[in-house]
């Protein structure tokens, strides 16, 4: 077993806190619980800390969003009120704060995502690397939580590694994260920790997660972002639309931003629907009539122009080979051969580019988890459940999830500084 600062752990010795998991919250809680005097050991599976942390933000670390608490609460959907007592104990403010005070610069950048200066997630690793230290926060690393006892004496911990042994603790903060990212550590144990100490778990599944299409033409298009447009997702007679935003193809189906976004309320749905209907606003910024005014004009100035010539002015190269072929149009139509009915065509297929989502990629390759531990089971003015005296929650391991742009890393920070200070008595 690897400790931090070669402290070693003696298995007889009772821990104030025990933290599972060195992520966002389980960083966060230890450091909290540290600063109010606890004597604290974090248990984690990798060789160091923050290892999820390192992949955020394309690697640049968007630790938070300078929107205000309601629109947090908004992005969490249903279980959005449940983190309002987290979020006012440490919200998007106190965070930049704590950085700030530890020497690392932050900036905002679109969509008011909060980045470190160095645009090196890194940075924010280090920071917390170093507040561990000063805290004195005991870490065992390269470790795996078997399983969770509890008696009179505390919560025992049976520790796999190298070696096997034994931690006692008063209290427990399960901070492990969710099933996405297997690669990081987040295998799911703390799911399974938590049912077997009694725990409902919601059904889990990927959110902020790629598509796939059913259409093989895809791999055409693979590589390709379309930029500035809107999405339309259909089920029966219900729709979801994005707002303005990316979209990547891939060779498989879709992802970016805008897909990643609505990809969790998309993977449920596909539950109760075989195939959902996805169109494509190419030109969300023209309207129909501003379309067909635009192309009589393309079309009557370049009137000897073939038509796959004429597209290159409205849409990107890669794209026009499957464009027209899906308009049924002959590519090599000239400008002044193309008829009302042809050009109509072309309008429906630029504000509705058609595509049919069947599916997504696997849990473990979404960004995060959508489902975890039952928010009817945990007191959010506390994160202590409600179940289990003494035990804690914190982070994604949590049910509910919010969109990209730093709301679920704030969630993390949020819930594990709550857990830490309550555990730690105050």
């Amino acid at each position: 077993m690897n400790l931090d600062n070669n402290i070693s752990v003696n298995p007889s010795a009772i821990y104030d806190i025990a933290v599972i998991g060195a992520g966002p919250a389980g960083l966060m809680a230890a450091i909290r619980a540290g600063e109010l005097g606890k004597r604290v050991i974090l248990i984690e599976k990798n060789d160091f800390i923050g290892r999820k942390l390192l992949l955020t933000g394309k690697g640049r670390c968007n630790i938070t969003n300078t929107a205000p608490i309601e629109t947090f609460i908004e992005k969490f959907g249903k279980q959005g009120e449940f983190f309002r007592t987290a979020f006012f104990s440490f919200f998007n403010q106190d965070l930049m704060d704590f950085f700030q005070s530890k020497g690392l610069e932050l900036k905002a950048e679109r969509q008011n995502r909060v980045f470190p200066v160095t645009d090196n997630a890194q940075s924010i690793i280090d920071v917390l690397h170093k507040c561990l230290r000063e805290n004195k926060i005991e870490v065992l690393y390269n470790v795996r939580l078997k399983s969770i006892a509890k008696d009179e004496n505390g919560f025992h911990l049976d520790i796999a590694g190298k070696d096997t042994t034994l931690v006692i603790a008063k209290k427990v903060i399960l901070s492990t994260g969710g099933a996405s990212y297997k690669i990081t550590g987040s295998s799911g144990d703390g799911f399974r920790i938590a049912q077997e100490l009694g725990h409902t778990v919601t059904p889990l599944k990927p959110a902020l997660v790629p598509l796939r299409t059913k259409e093989f033409w895809i791999k055409e298009l693979q590589g390709l972002t379309l930029k500035n447009v809107t999405l339309t997702f259909k089920y029966g007679q219900k729709k979801i639309i994005s707002t303005v935003g990316d979209l990547m193809c891939t060779h498989f189906g879709v992802s970016g931003p805008l897909v990643l976004d609505l990809s969790g309320e998309i993977v449920i749905l596909l539950d109760s629907h075989k195939e959902i209907s996805l169109f494509i606003d190419l030109k969300t910024g023209l309207t129909i009539e501003q379309l067909d005014k635009r192309l009589l004009r393309e079309f009557k100035e370049n009137g000897t122009m073939i038509l796959k010539n004429i597209m290159k002015s409205l849409l990107p190269e890669t794209l026009i080979p499957v464009f027209i072929r899906l308009s049924g149009i002959a590519p090599e139509i000239k400008g002044s051969e193309i008829t009302r009915e042809q050009r109509n065509t072309i309008i429906k297929l630029l504000k509705a580019f058609p595509l049919t989502i069947t599916g997504s990629l696997p849990i473990d390759q979404g960004m995060v988890t959508n489902g975890g531990v039952s928010i009817k089971e945990i007191n959010p003015r506390t994160m202590e459940s409600k179940i289990v005296a003494g035990l804690y929650f914190a982070g994604e391991i949590i049910d509910g999830y919010a969109s990209s742009g730093g709301y679920n890393l704030q969630q993390a920070f949020s819930t594990g500084y709550l857990a830490g200070e309550k555990a730690a008595g105050i």
